[in-house]
């Protein structure tokens, strides 16, 4: 039997990323869609806690959940956070019970990767709180289980990524000094729905090409794919991304399947007044 050391408890910040071009290249045998992306860490987080339980603790679960900050709609069971523990503790029956309490920062349905960067937060904790032994690479195979944006989180930084999103090779990018604005709306984009609605196509420049070239020429070169649909569907999606443009933004896009649009901007711009209501944040790269 494995013998646990462990720390009293143990917390890391899950980041999220955004999406620098997003190309539905064609569509697979098996319903999925392969993509062209580039990935991109930016520093929004949520906090992730993981700390022992007491064998007193009337607890009918091994992994107690406790969610606070923006609230996330759901089963607590079906976390990524719980689901990433489930896996490794039907690796490892005697993985010890544990409390978890998930600050969220990171707004959910918005394209941002904000529960897959949890769920592969978890993976890389536990992995270190509990001794288990796993690489890089074993680690990345499991958050291919969890979600296709998984993957990512667990290499971190930046990356180009293909298939659904878990063949990944990273990438250098040269945005530092760089303000990054985000504005996500109240209105929840389905990613179902948001696939279903696209034509899969490659692009004349793939992104990974693309992104080594200066900010200021990605407007004309880096696509979205789900912006068509998307914007047709919810014309004030669209209109943050025009808006962040007459702001001074070098460049904007939709992330991922939306909600959430970014640009990146030479200077700070007071976002808030701009976008009443609406979750916003500005942020140095």
């Amino acid at each position: 039997m494995r013998t646990y050391l462990y720390l009293c408890s143990m917390i890391v910040f899950p980041q999220a990323k955004i999406n620098l071009g997003l190309n539905v290249v064609e569509r697979r045998p098996d319903g999925y869609h392969n993509l062209e992306t580039v990935f991109c860490e930016v520093p929004l987080h949520d906090a992730l806690e993981v700390l022992p339980m007491d064998d007193r603790f009337p607890s009918a679960a091994d992994c107690d959940l406790k969610v606070t900050g923006i609230c996330i709609e759901g089963d607590e069971r079906n976390n990524l956070v719980v689901r990433a523990y489930n896996m490794l503790k039907a690796e490892h029956p005697e993985l010890p019970r544990v409390h978890v309490h998930l600050y969220k920062d990171i707004p959910s349905q918005a394209g941002m990767g904000g529960g897959s960067s949890d769920g592969a937060a978890m993976l890389k904790l536990l992995n270190t709180l509990f001794n288990l032994g796993y690489t890089r690479e074993e680690l990345i195979s499991k958050a291919a289980r969890l979600g296709a944006d998984c993957p990512f989180f667990i290499l971190g930084g930046a990356a180009y990524g293909e298939g659904i999103g878990e063949l990944l090779q990273p990438v250098s990018l040269h945005l530092n000094g760089w303000y990054l604005g985000v504005v996500r709306p109240p209105i929840p984009v389905s990613t179902k729905e948001a696939f279903a609605l696209v034509t899969p196509c490659r692009p004349a420049l793939c992104c990974r090409a693309v992104v080594n070239d200066d900010v200021e020429t990605w407007r004309d070169k880096l696509t979205n794919d789900f912006e068509k649909s998307v914007f047709a569907q919810y014309p004030e999606i669209g209109a943050i991304k025009e808006r962040l443009y007459s702001l001074g933004a070098m460049y904007s896009s939709m992330s991922g399947s939306g909600s959430a649009v970014f640009g990146l901007f030479r200077q700070p711009v007071e976002l808030t007044p701009h976008f009443p209501h609406m979750f916003v944040k500005m942020v140095r790269l």
